[in-house]
């Protein structure tokens, strides 16, 4: 069984991203408190690619979450290359990507984003079909389908020159 082909109305969202949250982004403009640029490698072209992703900075950590669940292109591009950069703000980060998609800790991650975020979220669970007071459990279901990756931030090494 072949894999199964990304929807139009998909690619055409991902297209529409691409275009404007990131040139948005990468010239200063736009939501940059909650919008990161994800770089990532290409599972089957090897090329460069840049997603726009809403995040969370959680214990020191950029968390991100895939409505598409494993499915979405950039969580199989960090899946194949766990590598990664990250441009926050005006910063440029280096960092390794774990892929999450148990259930409990992606409905923590939606209750910590629930607890931030109440209006957006909300309406964001709203718009998937659940409803805007769902109790745990029912945050749980929905997120058995969702993937998260935790981007831990590569400190660069420092070595001295002098040393031999």
């Amino acid at each position: 069984m072949g894999e199964q082909r990304t929807p139009l109305l998909w690619r055409v969202m991902r297209a529409m991203n691409r275009r404007g949250a990131a040139k948005a982004i990468g010239s200063g403009r736009g939501p940059q408190d909650r919008v990161l640029l994800l770089t990532t490698i290409g599972r089957t072209s090897g090329l460069q690619r840049v997603t726009p992703l809403q995040y969370e900075d959680v214990d020191g950590t950029y968390c991100v979450m895939s409505a598409r669940g494993p499915r979405a292109d950039w969580f199989r591009n960090v899946v194949a290359h766990p590598h990664v950069t990250i441009r926050v703000r005006d910063r440029v980060l280096e960092g390794d990507g774990t892929p999450i998609v148990d259930a409990a800790g992606l409905a923590d991650f939606l209750e910590l984003r629930l607890q931030r975020h109440p209006v957006m979220m909300r309406m964001m669970l709203m718009a998937e079909g659940v409803p805007p007071w769902a109790a745990r459990p029912r945050l749980e279901r929905f997120a058995a389908g969702k993937a998260m990756l935790r981007i831990r931030v590569v400190e660069p090494s420092h070595s001295d020159a002098g040393d031999v």
